[in-house]
């Protein structure tokens, strides 16, 4: 249905060109389109028209898809309009498929990097971090994913990560489909959490499970559960246990097995309970930093983690029993009354080397630590594109100008950039600079042989009005109709310019023949679509035209009748 759709004549929702198709999917289909009102790339979702056929599910994916589109982060795909299309079946049927108008991300789908093979750890925490950046945003704005997977992340050039399909996931999942139709349309069962595979309620913890999951495919190149059958799969989420990372790659390190393995617990209490506990978890865990705890089973205890053997972690107890003895066994045993003029000679030390390097740290600027290997894209949006480049310059980047129309943004000012502001890079690095070029210019319709109102309505649906009318004399068109416009069809305009037209009064201005010859009268009159009729008079003599029956103005087409000297 979703072809059917793209391949109709005419504009989605009557100003979305669509484009080529750049994704399927068990849920929808994306094409690449243009926003023909304001002159911008758009990324177009077809939802599958199954979803459609019930009007519950219709009523709440718009509620969702507007719930969604509040959001604005750079880690999240904005959602700018959502509606319905009427399509027509190969049955010849009409039915309704849901669309959704979104960011147009140049990048890869996560899914498809995978599908290269595991990720390096640096860069999988890179991307999980900026995932649960996106997610712990929702969260604050009460939105749950439910639909956290590769598949709904993409990466741009740049490494920037978007996180897609906010609320669209809970609209499916509270329809009337089944497990198996629900994994079937949101595609998902590997990255269901236990709460979500028993039909549970909910809450931000079962997005964490779900991330805990993708940060496990990406170190691994494998889902840590899989099965043809997704009921299956779901039953492992609930039943069966993962192994940890490091048994299907070596380079994965304990500090990350223990973050994935805590990520994805059975018991959503024994999960990370927010977004940027996680997130700050796994830092820490790629810095090569020891969790600041373990969750086994309901006991919690504090974890070196250093010197696991990743050959004994074939799965999350193992590795946690491991842990649990080497706590035990690094314990340390000291006497129980140390010597005082030991104690007063460390903390003497201890005094000295804190102050040494707060001397330090007081007299060493940030730039001298990190100017040479790294630098904060600066804020430059709202700024003219002289001063923001400068800005850019300033601080060892380059900015490369794009131009972009905008109808709210004053021309040479700077929309946005990307990389965006606050994100860290190399210095040197290239910047897109997105500069809006003012409104985007509209292509002047064709309106000439339209009635009065017919123009105006014509140019109002291109953001363009009406302006000043003026009726002159016509011999062809009926009264109201365009003779002439101020601007010529296809000329590009700025958006919102007034067109001057030129209307038909309906009449037609007949001149006096008096005194011409006949055959010059015939000529002059017929020219202005006027039906000549001639009568002698036999009085006189010589072909010249003594009368004329109508002069002046007179409704188009008028009969005239022309009397002239007939005589020999």
């Amino acid at each position: 249905m979703s072809e059917d759709v793209a391949h109709r004549a005419g504009l989605l929702a009557g100003r979305y060109q669509i484009g080529e198709r750049i994704g399927i999917g068990g849920m929808a289909d994306v094409y690449v389109g243009t926003d023909v009102r304001l002159g911008r790339r758009v990324a177009i979702k077809l939802l599958k028209s199954s979803l459609a056929r019930d009007p519950a599910f219709r009523s709440r994916f718009r509620r969702e898809a507007q719930d969604a589109a509040k959001m604005s982060s750079p880690t999240i795909v904005r959602i700018f309009d959502a509606g319905e299309e009427t399509a027509t079946d190969p049955q010849g049927l009409e039915t309704q498929v849901p669309f959704i108008i979104m960011e147009f991300v140049e990048g890869r789908v996560l899914k498809d990097i995978i599908a290269s093979g595991p990720l390096a750890p640096a860069e999988a925490t890179r991307i999980i971090e900026q995932v649960l950046t996106a997610l712990e945003y929702s969260h604050r704005a009460g939105v749950v994913h439910r639909d956290i997977k590769p598949g709904n992340i993409m990466v741009t050039a740049t490494g920037q990560v978007k996180v897609m399909d906010f609320g669209i996931a809970r609209a499916v999942s509270e329809s009337s489909a089944t497990l198996a139709e629900t994994s079937a349309i949101v595609g998902t069962a590997q990255y269901f959490s236990p709460e979500q595979a028993r039909g549970e309620a909910v809450d931000p913890r079962t997005d964490l499970y779900s991330a805990g999951v993708v940060l496990f495919e990406m170190l691994t190149g494998r889902a840590p559960f899989t099965d043809a059958n997704p009921v299956a799969v779901a039953y492992q989420h609930v039943n069966e246990l993962p192994p940890a990372p490091s048994t299907l790659n070596p380079a994965v390190s304990p500090m990350l097995d223990a973050v994935v393995l805590r990520a994805m617990s059975k018991d959503r209490f024994a999960r990370y309970q927010g977004a940027s506990e996680f997130r700050h978890e796994v830092a820490s865990a790629a810095a090569g930093n020891a969790p600041a705890r373990i969750i086994a089973g309901t006991t919690e205890f504090t974890s070196t983690l250093f010197g696991v053997d990743p050959s004994t972690t074939a799965g999350s107890e193992a590795t946690l029993r491991q842990l649990t003895a080497q706590q035990t066994d690094n314990s340390v045993q000291t006497q129980r009354r140390p010597p005082v003029a030991w104690i007063w000679g460390a903390v003497v030390v201890i005094i000295g080397m804190v102050a040494a390097v707060g001397f330090w740290t007081l007299n060493l600027s940030t730039t001298t630590l990190t100017g040479n290997i790294a630098v904060d894209v600066p804020k430059v949006a709202g700024l003219t594109w002289e001063n923001g480049s400068t800005e850019l310059t300033g601080v060892n980047l380059e900015p490369n100008r794009i131009d972009e129309p905008n109808d709210t943004i004053a021309s040479g000012t700077i929309i946005r950039t990307d990389p965006v502001a606050g994100i860290t890079v190399t210095p040197g690095q290239i910047v897109k600079v997105y500069v809006s070029s003012g409104a985007a210019p509209v292509r002047m319709p064709q309106i000439t042989n339209m009635t009065q109102a017919d123009a105006a309505a014509a140019l109002k649906a291109l953001g363009l009005q009406l302006g000043k009318v003026t009726t002159t004399y016509s011999p062809t068109l009926a009264k109201s109709v365009v003779i002439s416009a101020s601007a010529q069809a296809g000329e590009m305009l700025v958006l919102g310019a007034s067109i001057d037209v030129t209307v038909s009064n309906g009449l037609v201005k007949i001149p006096d023949t008096v005194g011409k010859t006949v055959g010059e009268a015939t000529s002059t009159l017929s020219a202005l679509q006027l039906q000549v009729k001639t009568v002698g008079d036999a009085t006189c003599a010589g072909g010249l035209v003594v009368s004329q029956s109508i002069k002046g103005d007179a409704k188009a087409r008028s009969e005239v009748t022309v009397t002239y000297c007939a005589a020999p």
